[in-house]
This record gives C-alpha cells, structure tokens and sequence, in this order.
C-alpha cells in the first residue's frame, strides 16, 4: 500500500508537495491487515502513527516510492493499493545550495514524474490493482478513464473539492468502479469515517479476488 504525499525537492529547504495527510492509505493497511493479510505500507512524509502489524517504510520523492514498490513486487506482492497522493512532477535540477531571492520572478524547470500504479500494472508478473483518483471535478469520468488506461482492476474515486471528505478530513466517500472482466460496473460508499471506508474497500477487493464478483 502506498499513502500520503510525496516531496519533490527544489533545494535543500524547498520542496513540491500536496495536502494529502496519509488517512485513508493508513486506514487501509490498518483493515488489510485485520482481514488476515500481511502488510507492508509505503509512506510518504506524515505525521500518523503505523498501524499495528504493519510493516512500514519511509519515503520522500516519487522515485524512492516507486522503486520500494518494484522492490515489493520482487518480493511477492498479491495485492497493490495505491492510495499516496504523488506529486506529477519534479524539478529538473535539484540546487544543492538554498535558491536565494532575487528580482521578482523564479523559473523552475518540472519533468514528469513516473506513475507508479501504471507501471507496476505493466509488470509480466502484476498483483491485482487497485488505483485512487483524487478528483476536484468530473470525478466519476476522470475515474473511469483511468481504470482502463492504466490497467487496473478496480479504482476508487473522492471529490477533494469537498471540505467534509477532503485530504485532511476524518471521513470520507467514494465510487468504487471495476474492470470489464467483473460484472459489477461499480459500487457507492456513503460518507463514513475513513476507517468504515477502509472495511468496505477490502470487502469489495475481497468480492473481486474470490470470485463474489464473477468474471464475465
């Protein structure tokens, strides 16, 4: 499981990153792990405690989280959960002394960043997917689109754009949507807090890899 956000450095006092606090990734690995699987949480920088039984490890940029994941993947990975908010891009050229003011304007140079859920979902050996989409608008259509894009078994969408459920909110809501293989389009999870959210999320990836959602 990957959670929180990623920092991607400008300086050495400087650094690119999102409001994402690590709720409902730390909530998920939490349920995972109560459902009787073993986890290992991948974090970006957060302030949250680890939940019991989970394995955690710490990173900062896109590149570090990315190679952790293909390490676990290595490893023997069943399940891939993709919650960490990653940043898109990064700078170009990390100063290695701090950038001082002068005149009114900076120009930094972003490259993009590698996405992590799609690539590991390219791997020959891939574990079933299950992608987030933090969404401000057209939640449910960016959602979808990304579902078949990057390849993933099941992707669930929020609207971060709505104080009571967003980044740094107790509580949560989501569509939770499939791939074509399922017969079950998609499934509503009503407001609740972001840890009954996590139940229900590994109840329906549980439903897809027992087979309660049959394959067409």
């Amino acid at each position: 499981i990957t959670a929180g956000p990623t920092r991607e450095a400008i300086d050495p006092v400087r650094y690119i990153s999102n409001h994402s606090t690590g709720k409902m990734g730390f909530a998920i690995a939490a349920a995972c792990y109560s459902a009787g699987a073993k986890v290992t949480l991948i974090s970006g920088p957060v302030t949250l405690d680890t939940p019991n039984g989970v394995r955690r490890k710490n990173v900062s940029s896109a590149i570090q989280m990315l190679d952790l994941s293909m390490q676990q993947l290595q490893d023997g990975c069943d399940i891939f959960i993709a919650t960490a908010a990653v940043a898109d891009y990064r700078v170009a050229e990390v100063a290695e002394q701090k950038i001082k003011k002068a005149g009114d304007e900076l120009a930094v140079s972003l490259i993009k960043n590698p996405d992590i859920v799609a690539t590991i979902a390219q791997q020959d050996q891939r574990p079933f997917m299950v992608g987030f989409a933090a969404e401000t608008h057209n939640v449910e259509a960016y959602a979808a689109d990304k579902l078949v894009a990057k390849k993933l078994d099941m992707i669930a969408c929020n609207d971060v754009s709505r104080a009571d459920i967003g980044f740094a909110s107790d509580e949560n809501a989501m569509t939770v949507f499939f791939a074509d293989q399922y017969r079950i389009e998609k499934r509503d999870l009503e407001k609740a807090s972001k840890q009954e959210i996590a139940q229900q999320l590994v109840e329906a990836i549980h439903d897809a890899i027992t087979q309660k959602i049959k394959p067409v």
